[in-house]
């Protein structure tokens, strides 16, 4: 069986390179869709009557726009050149990391498209100050879901930062020290098992000097209870 690569998928180099590869494809799918179709309506402006109206302020961005848009054309379609001329050389793994940074590339081409094009319509619709600031609210809400969510997620995610993938300090799951499973352990003077932590002074069970009980009572030197008579006797030679 092929070693887990520590991101809970057991592949080689290879076949981890031939699905990061269909995953690619996958999101190009996605975006290339979005791309043409606002690429084709771009290229259908100028043959408009109303393209004869505009100002040259307008015509500039329109320009700037169709010139993003075809750069993020093709960026998108890059993959496919790249496939084409590195199939068959055993350059999987590197195919995959090249078009990745120009696929993501791409998709900045893209945002600054929709961002341009988004500027001249409503400039032309509307016209004033108030165009740029719906446009820029719509480039920070890209930026936001874009670029800011994934980043925070990978953040959150990260080893590095303690938050997540740190082994447990305690490989047994035994607790820390002065610690215990027992909820009220860490209170003071209170003993784990609701006993005191000191050993009984009589391991035998006597009790204390002072206290009654069937033992209670003076001992002679080899630890034997001395009984009523013996005392009274003692006393007698004592006295004697």
């Amino acid at each position: 069986m092929v070693p887990e690569d520590g991101r809970g998928r057991h592949e080689t180099p290879n076949e981890r390179a031939d699905r990061r590869w269909t995953e690619l494809l996958q999101e190009v799918r996605v975006v290339q869709t979005g791309a043409q179709i606002l690429f084709g309506f771009l290229l259908s402006v100028v043959f408009m009557p109303r393209f004869a109206t505009l100002s040259g302020f307008e015509r500039d961005l329109y320009v700037v726009t169709v010139v993003l848009g075809a750069l993020a054309t093709g960026a998108l379609i890059a993959p496919v050149a790249y496939h084409r001329l590195l199939a068959g050389r055993r350059l999987k793994p590197e195919l995959v990391d090249a078009t990745s940074r120009v696929v993501a590339l791409g998709v900045v081409l893209l945002a600054l498209t929709v961002g341009s094009a988004l500027l001249l319509l409503l400039h032309v619709a509307i016209g004033g100050p108030g165009a740029g600031l719906i446009v820029a609210g719509v480039m920070v809400w890209f930026a936001v879901w874009w670029l800011l969510l994934p980043w925070l997620l990978m953040r959150r995610n990260d080893p590095r930062n303690g938050r997540s993938g740190d082994p447990d300090p305690d490989p047994h799951g035994d607790p820390g020290p002065g610690r215990s499973g027992d909820p009220d352990s860490d209170r003071p003077g209170r003993p784990r098992n609701g006993r005191s932590g000191d050993p009984d002074p009589d391991p035998h069970g006597d009790p204390d000097p002072g206290r009654s009980g069937p033992d209670a009572g003076p001992r002679d030197p080899a630890g034997r209870r001395v009984s009523g008579r013996r005392r009274r006797s003692d006393a007698r030679h004592d006295n004697e």
